[in-house]
């Protein structure tokens, strides 16, 4: 394998370095391209283009691999906990079991919100969008913490800062959760696990005790882990760009919440349950006919294939195990997961779906249980972004860590040429 890959262009010939990663990924060191030829690359939506060297996720989406770290998201789906996983994204390593009861136990020294920020979640109408109340509520942490605007300068301030952003994330999407109902908020009790402590926060209420049971808590923790990181996609290069200005991590995170907000993101799941709320109240649930279209490519089934993965989405299969075990300890008796399962029949079994490898995501199966569990469609993305937060800031921090140079992508420009002022009065 040649050390450099060459271009030929207007007769002189260019050499540019080939980078391999440790997956054998294989990537043009274009640096200098700009400066030793006048030109630049053309690549919409940066499709192919690596923008950063990363030691975080490993994605590839033709064999269907997704790995943190190097361990395979089927081992940390079923062996491993959400802080756990949170802890090696986070600082590269899984915990000894002392590093993760230190972790714990300083999490739950920062689960409670300035008092003064509930007054600025109060004045947020009931009916104002989650997604939107928690891009306002992280990126005003930066407010109430001015410490974090310089953390570079101080490890101990950075690490404090992202201690503050995990810890306290269960309990500012529980608030949002609560206001949805028009319920007072429920307070974190730190004698319970992440996950449990967010449940109850978003199930709970101030007149009873409640306990989620073991299945519940186990689908969630699972869906958490699944969400935890993916690579550069929409949302974490936001992250990235924005932190590359050395923005502070809570107006970064939240610029990443914006990003996740977008229909072609972070609502797929929620766009599953609007469809099969469709194939119900409309299609009178006539799935076959649902089918039919969708080969036919009169409709756009949601929850199938994926942008990424050519073959499978590995999280699906992991996470379709965790769908029927709650939907069977709960006992749901929806129509809308009837709709689901025979839609997903489908996708399993019909040659046009096999074929074209439109397998259900991870999307599809997440929004089913998110609604099993009782959370309303609006929440489904803030759910998301929980899961994601541990990836979020793993990034910010490999970017800081690495002082990498500020984004700056350049364009192919299409507008009008060099044109004459005319003043005002000469215009017609």
């Amino acid at each position: 394998m040649a050390d450099n890959a060459k271009l030929t262009l207007d007769g002189k010939t260019y050499e540019f370095p080939v980078i391999t990663g440790t997956e054998d990924e294989k990537a043009f060191d274009i640096g200098k391209l700009r400066a030793q030829t006048g030109y630049v690359t053309f690549d919409e939506g940066y499709k192919n283009t690596g923008a950063t060297q990363s030691n975080i996720t490993f994605l590839d989406g033709e064999k269907g691999i997704l790995r943190y770290r190097g361990y395979s998201i089927e081992d940390l789906s079923s062996k491993a906990s959400f802080l756990e996983v949170a802890y090696l994204l986070l600082y590269g390593e899984l915990p000894t079991k002392t590093q993760l009861s230190n972790f714990e136990e300083t999490l739950n020294q920062h689960t409670l919100v300035h008092e003064n920020l509930m007054k600025v979640f109060e004045v947020f109408p009931s009916g104002s969008h989650p997604m939107g109340q928690l891009m306002t509520l992280i990126s005003a942490l930066s407010s109430f913490y001015p410490d974090s605007l310089s953390p570079s300068k101080n490890p101990e301030l950075v690490n404090l800062t992202i201690i503050r952003l995990l810890a306290k994330m269960p309990t500012l999407c529980s608030m949002i959760m609560k206001k949805g109902k028009g319920h007072p908020i429920v307070y974190p009790q730190n004698k319970y696990d992440y996950v449990t402590n967010f449940l109850r926060m978003s199930f709970g209420n101030v007149t009873d005790d409640y306990m989620p049971d073991k299945v519940v808590v186990d689908a969630m923790n699972t869906l958490l882990i699944l969400h935890a990181d993916h690579e550069q996609n929409c949302s974490t290069s936001t992250v990235r760009i924005v932190g590359s200005s050395h923005a502070n991590l809570y107006a970064s995170i939240g610029a990443g919440v914006a990003a996740l907000w977008g229909p072609r993101h972070g609502g797929a799941n929620q766009e599953v349950l609007e469809m099969l709320e469709h194939i119900r109240d409309i299609d009178k649930g006539d799935v076959k006919k649902v089918v039919a279209e969708a080969k036919d490519k009169k409709r756009l089934l949601f929850g199938f294939g994926h942008r990424v993965y050519k073959n499978f989405d590995p999280r699906a299969k992991i996470i379709k195990v965790a769908c029927d075990n709650v939907l069977a300890k709960l006992g749901v008796n929806d129509p809308l997961l009837a709709i689901a399962k025979e839609l997903e029949e489908a996708a399993l079994n019909d040659p046009y779906f096999v074929e074209r490898k439109l397998y259900p995501n991870v999307d599809f199966y997440s929004g089913l249980i998110y609604k099993a569990l009782g959370f309303p469609t609006p929440m489904f993305t803030v759910l998301f972004a929980l899961g994601r937060m541990p990836g979020w800031i793993s990034q910010w921090k490999e970017l800081r860590e690495k002082n990498e140079d500020i984004g700056r992508p350049r364009q192919i420009y299409n507008g009008p040429a060099l044109r004459p002022f005319v003043a005002v009065n000469d215009r017609k």
